[in-house]
């Protein structure tokens, strides 16, 4: 009678073991893609340059647990995410980006709950992203800049905190 008791206990247990922590922080890390060729202008692959610094951000994040890489369809983020993906055996996952950030990052947060997860976009989408996430303003990306890392951790009762470094 016992071991018919214990058996649903087990099943219980073992379905809740993937499941985040109550109070468990979710942690967004938002990039743009790194240095992209200018040819061809319709899908431009990375640079060497781009390619270092895909490899420099696989390096960065070498020891976070990461749950998901997401990217969106073009070549160039698809390429910076690579490197990472490979190193930690994950998928790159594919975002719409021309989507919008609301319902973007609702769908994410809702799949990610008390994970950790890369998100690659580009100079136009990484703001909006970044501040519909951290219900907070970020000034624009120039098209200059590649090396930026945005993370946003939320808590489980909703409050977010932006922090931002170089890589």
């Amino acid at each position: 009678m016992r071991r018919l008791l214990l058996l649903p206990l087990l099943i219980l247990l073992s379905a809740c073991a993937g499941l985040p922590k109550p109070g468990s922080d979710t942690v967004f890390i938002v990039v743009r893609h790194a240095e992209k060729a200018e040819a061809p202008a319709e899908d431009p692959p990375l640079t060497a340059a781009g390619r270092a610094r895909a490899q420099a951000l696989a390096t960065l994040l070498a020891d976070v647990p990461l749950s998901a890489i997401y990217s969106t369809a073009t070549r160039r983020t698809r390429e910076t995410a690579r490197p990472l993906a490979d190193a930690k055996g994950l998928e790159v996952r594919e975002y719409d980006g021309s989507a919008p950030p609301t319902e973007t990052v609702t769908v994410m947060h809702l799949r990610h709950v008390g994970q950790q997860v890369l998100v690659v976009g580009h100079s136009n989408t990484v703001p909006m992203l970044v501040s519909t996430l951290c219900a907070c303003p970020v000034p624009p990306i120039d098209e200059s800049v590649y090396g930026e890392v945005y993370e946003v951790r939320i808590r489980a009762d909703g409050d977010a905190r932006l922090s931002k470094r170089e890589f």
